[in-house]
């Protein structure tokens, strides 16, 4: 006879059926197209024999993810998330089949794929995390992402495998298989769960807000400001490339690429602040395109918060950037240093993600920031310890002889360390990016918070270098430590803000 308790106990709910498996599955799709294109591409082109200055090129053209707040809001505006990513994947997929059918024919279209290939993953990236923040509830970000970080870094490691693919059966193989991923993320995306009705009135229409625009430009000049400072960095590649000289004799200064972009920003952000808080901003609150920035700035205490987002991980972009240069400065090889840093630093940092999640949904958003941010700060600590112990290369030298074991151990220890905490920081904050976005306009203001965090790590990775070369490794890192506590200043400013949107 069946057991009351037993008979009473509830089906299992099969996974399909559960969020986080399609949050699983959607950040995996939006993970594959950037270690395709930071993997393969440079690593194809290199083996074809394009030079290192065309190659660098590449990266102008992955400014793509920086500006997509631009058309964010048409896809918050057609809704059909699902659909979105869907056909994102397949025009990605259809860039790997032109790759494909070509071999090691590569001609000048390439630039032109790659550009539809980034802007495809940009858009990719906008249905995406719209329509997750969308899906979920506030009890369930924490958890939530821990399988965004965790299948986001999968994605990426799958085009590890795809690189394995080339050298196996070459590349004609690899992009083949690669179009194949795509497909089938496409296709998973349209099993989705359908998307939840908008939360709150339509936007009104495109024309209308045109029409109030032309009698406030100074939202347009704001704008273009944002935009210049945004694309500032690729005038020194171009200039390379093109051979301008004029630019060419200052694009290595300090104050050309970096005090002018960040005035730039600094600018156009001021004058946007100014144009929202304006009699006549209301007006535009309701409209597509700048509703959303207009909404998100007349929020008590948004600058506060803002100023929050570009700041909370600062100490860790700051050290970020001049971790494998201190790796090859050290004597590290190229195999260990990928063993290590990517291998063991991709299971850790998953490890970090899923208990960040679990602790920001067992003790809220406010309190995982602060907590695991401090955690967040100490792998820089830790860093510090080991450049102040480990000794370094002869400027030229090359790694013949290796590093001695008890300098590895300190080295793994202060990478796993960095890599464990930083997937706990990052759960918590980007739990925190979903919670003060409004569910109304969750696809454009989710862009736009992204692209302002993106530019604090662009800024921050720019300083490192030459914070690393003029101060040392060791002091260096010991300062960025530094750098994570400006942003607790700005923690009251959050909670208010958090206890906001969370009341009903």
């Amino acid at each position: 006879m069946t057991a009351p308790s037993a008979a009473l106990a509830p089906a299992p709910v099969p996974a399909y059926r559960r969020k986080l498996f399609w949050v699983a599955l959607l950040y995996f799709s939006e993970g594959l197209p950037l270690g395709v294109f930071y993997d393969i591409f440079p690593v194809h082109f290199r083996q074809q024999g394009m030079n290192l200055a065309d190659i660098g090129l590449l990266s102008l053209l992955g400014l793509a993810w920086t500006v997509k707040f631009l058309w964010a809001p048409v896809v918050d505006w057609a809704r059909h998330h699902r659909r979105w990513v869907a056909a994102a994947n397949v025009g990605m997929a259809g860039v790997m089949v032109a790759f494909a059918l070509a071999g090691t024919a590569l001609g000048p279209w390439v630039w032109l794929a790659i550009g539809a290939f980034t802007v495809l993953s940009a858009t990719n990236d906008i249905a995406t995390d719209g329509y997750t923040i969308e899906l979920l509830d506030q009890r369930e970000y924490g958890l939530a992402n821990g399988f965004r970080i965790g299948f986001y870094r999968a994605g990426m490691l799958t085009a590890g495998v795809l690189l394995m693919v080339s050298g196996w059966l070459g590349w004609s193989a690899a992009y083949a298989f690669g179009a194949a991923a795509f497909v089938f993320n496409a296709c998973m995306a349209l099993f989705a769960p359908l998307e939840k009705p908008r939360a709150g009135p339509p936007p009104s229409s495109v024309a209308s807000e045109l029409k109030l625009l032309r009698q406030q430009p100074m939202f347009l000049v704001a704008l273009g400001l944002v935009l210049v400072g945004l694309l500032w960095p690729a005038l020194g590649p171009l200039a390379r490339s093109f051979e301008w000289g004029a630019v060419q004799e200052v694009a290595g200064t300090w104050w050309f690429r970096g005090l002018l972009p960040v005035g730039l920003m600094f600018l156009g952000a001021g004058l946007l602040v100014n144009a929202a808080r304006g009699p006549q901003a209301l007006a535009l609150r309701d409209g597509p395109v700048f509703g959303a920035w207009v909404e998100l700035l007349l929020r008590p205490g948004m600058l506060a918060v803002l100023l929050f987002v570009l700041t909370f991980k600062l100490g860790d972009a700051a050290m970020g950037f001049m971790v494998k240069p201190f790796w090859v400065d050290a004597g590290f090889t190229a195999g260990q240093i990928g063993f290590v840093s990517v291998n063991l630093g991709l299971a850790l940092s998953i490890a970090g993600g899923l208990i960040g999640g679990w602790y920001v949904d067992k003790r809220g958003i406010f309190r995982g920031l602060w907590v695991l941010g401090l955690w967040q700060a100490l792998s820089n600590l830790g860093y510090a310890g080991a450049a102040h112990w480990v000794p370094l290369l002869t400027p030229g030298a090359a790694a013949t002889v290796g590093v001695e074991p008890v300098h590895q151990a300190v080295v793994y220890a202060a990478s796993a360390l960095e890599s464990f905490t930083g997937g706990l920081g990052t759960g918590a904050f980007l739990a925190f990016l979903m919670g003060i976005t409004s569910k109304a306009r969750a696809t454009t203001e989710y862009a736009i918070l992204s692209s302002i965090f993106a530019f604090s790590r662009a800024v921050a990775g720019w300083a490192g270098g030459i914070g690393a070369q003029e101060l040392g490794y060791a002091v260096y890192f010991f300062l960025t430590f530094w750098l994570a506590f400006p942003a607790y200043l700005l923690l009251p400013h959050v909670r208010r803000m958090l206890e906001r949107e969370a009341a009903p």
